[in-house]
């Protein structure tokens, strides 16, 4: 039965719709916004997976190019691999959903949104996340939701939320929040140097419209009214707990206390989980999983008390203390920028190239964005955690560069002013932690050293939060295991003047705005720091592009002229590519862009491309080809594509017979334009540039009466051919 749920945001009718859209799903709703509908379905499985330690849950998200209307482009015409954009957006739905599943839930769920109508006003990623946590709440999978998740843009002061595309170009801020009813679960968005104080806002702003998403979400579940299946999550045998917390609690704590390095470290806790595995296996066998999260569990209590009670942390630091940094720029010689910047165990070496108009990312999708011209690659190899493994781009990859993207991204000059495609690709060399925000770090510098006219620096810190009742401590620049073992990530990323990017990720169940606004402000005191470092590395852009990067010089044509410059089948502007070597790219409005890293290349396609465009200009004299033979004269080309003709008496001073007397196909010959007729046609003098030729004019205007009085004009340009 059709079940419906529905109120007003912005202005708008949200409707959560279930009963009517895949009824096998054990829960599945339908949202819609406008004219943009998102189903997500929800299937779980009954019992857990074995010999695993996490919880398997799986989100995928998919846009229909149907839904506005397109065919997919290629040779199958069908939808393939998820995009960049879907992956990113699976992780927007994923990631304020996992925190909701009880500790030790290991059945398998499975989360598929799909977009199936799309007005490409309203982005459909918040909407997926409002349909999956409702589909989870309509069916009988345990889960402490609901969550609810929303855009929040800015337009002349006024926060809008779920802004169209129109409103978010216009918008200095693009933040996507999601929360339960009391508190906020992540935070992921953009935004052009805003205050830390206008970052509260935006969550505040987001909460007041989350919760009314959520009351909607509880309204529609008790409509429905199905039951939850029980939680099995298996306990440890009777003993073990005690056995292994009395062999490791000890020897745990005491680790906890003691600096070492992120390798010290993972062989001093693999030693003491091997030790009391191997103790224990023969009083409780077949539980060596279990017993392992046993001892994970107090590995984190002992990390957790020790910050809590003690204050100190894994490497010694205190709570508000960043690791220490160095820097280098430049390390790579025929790169066009580069930087190596080592924050503790960290380090990031990344590379900025400079590109053309035509290296530019061509998008496809339901997003009205077509291409993207800055770009931000980030590679995370095995070895930089020491381990073996398969080199990729996951999930993960994509995420993190998408993040370091964005808070670069708004730094950089519009094309207007800097015509480049800019590509920095972050080569994780080693990790202990934050390796996203030092890409931010290394890749502001990279660009800097490149010669990108950036305002200012950019940097990032990433903030860890250990809470346990009402005891609360806020970790600036966190470690891998802080992360790992805390309660929260929270990313900031920015300048001197404010915050660019933020992603913000918790374990627990939402935090106070009270501790976020603890967090901003301490991650601001590190992002200064960070900056100063950075600045006393390398303060301001190079004054010049590196010498490796290509020139860009533009100018401007006629668009009637564009045609001339293109040729038939492109065939002129890749014979003008060849010819010069430089790369020509040429818009609607007449814009010409060529890029060569050698000067001369870029003045010969110049020259080339204004031969082409160039008026002809009667009294000049121009050097010509001739191109065809004919009993009354010689056609020649004087500018490509734009040819004329020099009549037989106009070709010395004394008669000429015979025109292949004088000229054959390919000879080279300075001629005058004379004229120019109404019908765009030319007539050319050789005679006009030889001692005693200066009468030519009169000749040819005289020829030109002739041809339009007597009975054999319009043949050529000088009337009849000469008897023989």
């Amino acid at each position: 039965m059709k079940q419906t749920q529905e109120i007003l945001l912005n202005g708008k009718p949200f409707t959560f719709e279930t009963g009517r859209f895949a009824k096998q799903a054990d829960g599945a709703v339908m949202v819609r916004y406008a004219d943009t509908m998102v189903l997500a379905t929800v299937v779980g499985a009954r019992t857990p997976r074995e010999g695993i330690d996490y919880f398997p849950l799986q989100v995928e998200f998919r846009e229909k190019t149907s839904a506005a209307g397109k065919i997919p482009g290629g040779f199958f015409k069908r939808e393939g691999r998820p995009t960049e954009r879907e992956i990113l957006t699976a992780r927007l739905i994923d990631r304020p959903i996992r925190p909701m599943f009880s500790d030790g839930y290991r059945n398998e769920v499975q989360i598929i949104v799909t977009v199936y109508s799309s007005d490409r006003q309203y982005d459909a990623d918040v909407l997926g996340a409002c349909a999956a946590s409702a589909a989870l709440m309509v069916s009988d999978i345990p889960f402490d939701g609901p969550i609810a998740e929303v855009r929040v843009g800015r337009v002349n002061g006024e926060f809008i939320i779920n802004p169209t595309y129109e409103q978010i170009d216009s918008s200095d801020l693009d933040i996507s929040v999601a929360g339960t009813a009391d508190s906020i679960v992540m935070v992921e968005g953009e935004s052009k140097e805003i205050s830390e104080k206008d970052m509260l806002d935006v969550l505040k702003v987001a909460h007041d419209a989350i919760k009314s998403l959520c009351a909607a979400q509880v309204a529609l579940a008790k409509m429905v009214g199905r039951a939850k299946r029980a939680i099995v999550i298996p306990t440890p045998p009777e003993g073990l707990e005690a056995a292994v917390r009395q062999r490791a609690a000890a020897p745990l704590k005491e680790l906890a206390r003691t600096i070492l390095s992120k390798e010290e470290r993972s062989l001093q806790t693999e030693k003491i989980y091997t030790e009391v595995t191997s103790a224990l296996l023969e009083q409780f066998p077949d539980k060596e999983l279990v017993i392992h999260e046993v001892l994970h569990g107090l590995e984190s209590q002992a990390m957790r008390s020790t910050i809590l009670d003690e204050g100190k942390r894994l490497d010694g630091r205190n709570l508000t203390q960043v690791r220490p940094i160095t820097i280098e720029v430049g390390v790579l010689p025929r790169t066009h920028g580069s930087s190596l910047f080592t924050r503790g165990e960290t380090q990031s070496l990344t590379s900025a190239t400079l590109g053309t108009k035509m290296d530019e990312q061509m998008l496809d999708g339901l997003h009205p964005e077509t291409s993207k011209r800055f770009m931000l690659h980030y590679n995370f190899p095995p070895f930089s955690v020491g381990e073996t493994g398969r080199l990729g781009v996951g999930r993960r990859e994509i995420g993190h560069g998408n993040l370091a993207e964005r808070a670069l991204k708004n730094i950089v000059l519009r094309e207007s002013e800097f015509p480049y495609t800019i590509r920095v690709v972050s080569d994780i060399l080693e990790s202990n932690g934050s390796s996203s925000m030092a890409t931010v770090c290394a890749g502001s510098l990279a660009l800097f050293d490149a010669g990108v006219p950036m305002s200012r620096a950019v940097a990032g810190i990433a903030m860890g939060l250990v809470k346990d009742g009402e005891k609360v401590a806020v970790l600036t620049d966190i470690l891998g295991n802080e992360d790992h073992l805390g309660d929260m990530d929270f990313k900031v990323a920015g300048t001197e003047r404010g915050i660019t990017a933020c992603q913000m990720d918790i374990k627990i169940k939402g935090i106070s705005f009270a501790i976020m606004e603890k967090a901003l402000a301490q991650a601001k005191e590190g992002r200064m720091h960070i900056l100063k470092i950075m600045t006393e590395a390398l303060a301001t852009p190079r004054p010049e592009l590196s010498p490796f990067a290509p020139r860009l010089q533009t100018i401007k044509v006629p668009v009637d002229m564009i045609g001339a410059i293109i040729g038939p089948g492109g065939k002129m502007i890749r014979h003008i590519t060849a010819e010069s070597g430089a790369e020509i790219n040429i818009e609607d409005d007449g814009t010409v862009t060529i890029a060569a890293v050698e000067g001369d290349s870029a003045a010969k396609a110049i020259a080339m491309i204004n031969a082409l465009t160039e008026l002809p200009e009667v009294g000049k004299v121009y050097h010509a080809t001739v191109k065809k033979i004919t009993d009354f004269g010689a056609f020649v080309e004087i500018m490509p594509g734009k040819e004329g003709l020099v009549h037989v008496s106009q070709l010395d001073v004394k008669r000429v017979e015979r025109v292949e007397d004088m000229l054959k196909v390919g000879d080279e010959i300075d001629v005058k334009l004379m004229m120019i007729d109404s019908a765009g046609k030319m007539s050319l003098s050789r005679k006009a540039l030889l001692p005693g030729g200066e009468m030519a004019m009169e000749e040819i205007q005289k020829q030109k009466e002739r041809r339009s009085s007597g009975p054999g004009g319009g043949r050529g340009f000088g009337g009849r051919p000469p008897r023989r």
